[in-house]
């Protein structure tokens, strides 16, 4: 218990010398996963709803802009599909809606977007069970194209190889960015399934039947198998910029791309542990070099000094080349408390959170398990609060999406208490990557010359178009405000005018 709380302590003092630095621009994300959940089948939709806005609520405590939010589990739907059924993790069976009709993620996107805060719907691409006892609906598409399904282990899965398996993947996923207002597409590390001891994925039949007009010989299987990921990471993007071209494509792959003993040209990390590439048969480099994929965050959910995976040699590796996208890092919130390798005193925060905002080509964070950030674990959630998080961010932008910056915002003005502005308004079409989805809040105390580069004055990000300025006890204090508009890609506007108010 003393150590436990001793690492408490640590975890709230170790960066508060460095809080006024604060990145203005970083993503900070965090996971929020349905499947397996047992509770919401006992839950009504309003306390489901309330456990989700209590869940944002600590986001935005804790400094989080981006949610991740799991609506596809096993080939099934957490948001009304006429395509796929109703998740069994929300009704408690496959295929049966809430007693009270309600789409969560549409739930989800207007609480996130009510928040500044961006929600990215996150996807599974293959998985269709998780043990040999759940029961499918009959109407799954399993009953009307089985020869599309394999068994492994007791799980079932889509057969990668078949280009069907391709084409319904990318139909739900256009069907859910042509329906909701998504600000990003998230698949996790699930393509190929992770390797089961002594037991082969029985793909043979469709490997045979597609590979040599694919060009792929016999004993190619392995490339054969990349490319039919690789196939699929292309038509997603490809549908996902036709429907919607500022949606960005993100993937969260497993920590080790590829071990140092595998490649012959010395390319792979200095560890000894699974590999997308030669067990997933997922090449994240290339996707990224392709531009396939606009955002990578690597699962590094080991302890710096992991015998096999180290996280200090992992993060090295990742950042030494992105190909100009976006580079989150995965955090697993449980590893921040193992004791720091110089200083068993203290915990391997600090040391964790420098490495990623020292490295080049790191852009953020994401924390899992983010439903965890409710329980506030060793202080972890206060941490990020009180320093590490402690004035919001905007999201990178993605220039390489759109660089076009929205116009200002006009008639900034405070009035009854409220700071408020206008903005132009925008047409559909090629405008609508310059229309402005948040506005972002800038105050200066009275006697600091505005900067909005500095990021200690960076107040909130907000969806609407004004805020109530809260009266603040004791001394009365004299504020400027500036408001800048963010497009969807998060290029930002010039700021409008200073107006001024005392409180």
């Amino acid at each position: 218990m003393k150590r436990i709380l001793f690492l408490i302590i640590t975890l709230s003092i170790s960066f508060g010398a460095q809080s006024k630095s604060l990145p203005k621009r970083e993503f900070r994300g965090a996971w929020i996963h349905t499947v397996g959940n047992q509770q919401f089948k006992n839950m009504s939709a309003d306390s489901i709803k309330n456990l989700f806005t209590t869940t944002l609520d600590n986001f935005q405590r804790a400094g989080v802009n981006a949610v991740i939010f799991q609506v596809r589990p096993q080939a099934d739907a957490f948001y009304i599909s006429e395509i796929e059924p109703w998740s069994r993790f929300l009704s408690g069976e496959q295929g049966v809606a809430p007693k009270e009709i309600w789409d969560p993620l549409q739930f989800m996107i207007e609480e996130a977007h009510k928040r500044g805060m961006e929600l990215h719907a996150w996807c599974n691409p293959y998985r269709v069970t998780s043990n040999d006892k759940e029961q499918l609906h009959p109407d799954h598409l399993y009953f009307k194209r089985p020869e599309l399904f394999k068994k492994y282990g007791k799980q079932l899965y889509f057969d990668p190889g078949e280009p069907e398996s391709i084409e319904h993947t990318v139909k739900v996923i256009a069907d859910i960015v042509s329906r909701y207002d998504v600000d990003a597409i998230h698949f996790d590390d699930y393509f190929y399934p992770y390797p089961i001891p002594f037991e082969e994925f029985h793909d043979d039949a469709s490997f045979v039947k597609y590979s040599a007009n694919q060009g792929f010989e016999y004993w190619q299987k392995g490339d054969w198998r990349r490319n039919n990921v690789a196939t699929l990471i292309k038509e997603l993007n490809d549908t996902i910029k036709a429907i919607k071209p500022w949606v960005r494509f993100g993937i969260s792959p497993f920590g080790i791309h590829r071990n140092l003993k595998d490649t012959p040209d010395g390319s792979g990390s200095k560890t000894n542990g699974l590999s997308n590439y030669e067990q997933l048969f997922a090449d994240i480099p290339h996707w990224l070099k392709m531009g396939w994929v606009d955002y990578n965050v690597p699962q590094l959910y080991w302890k710096i000094g992991h015998p096999a995976a180290d996280y200090k040699t992992l993060i090295e590796w990742w950042s030494q080349g992105n190909f100009g996208r976006h580079l989150y890092i995965g955090q697993n919130i449980s590893t921040f408390r193992e004791p720091d390798l110089d200083n068993p005193g203290r915990s391997q925060f600090k040391t964790k959170m420098e490495l990623t905002r020292s490295l080049p080509n790191i852009h953020g964070n994401v924390w899992w398990p983010g439903w965890t950030l409710n329980t506030n674990p060793n202080g972890f959630t206060d941490s990020l609060a009180i320093n590490y998080q402690q004035t919001p961010a905007i999201i990178p932008a993605f220039d390489f999406l759109d660089s076009i910056a929205p116009d200002p915002v006009s008639s900034t003005k405070i009035r009854s208490g409220k700071l408020e502005w206008s903005h132009k308004s925008y047409k559909n079409g090629a405008e609508k990557l310059q229309e402005p989805q948040f506005f972002v809040v800038y105050r200066f105390p009275d006697g600091v010359e505005p900067n909005i580069e500095k990021s200690e004055f960076l107040f909130k990000i907000v969806e609407g178009t004004s805020i109530t300025l809260n009266k603040q006890k004791g001394k009365k204090l004299k504020y400027k405000y500036l408001v800048t508009s963010l497009d969807r890609c998060r290029n930002e506007s010039k700021p409008g005018k200073i107006v001024s108010s005392s409180y």
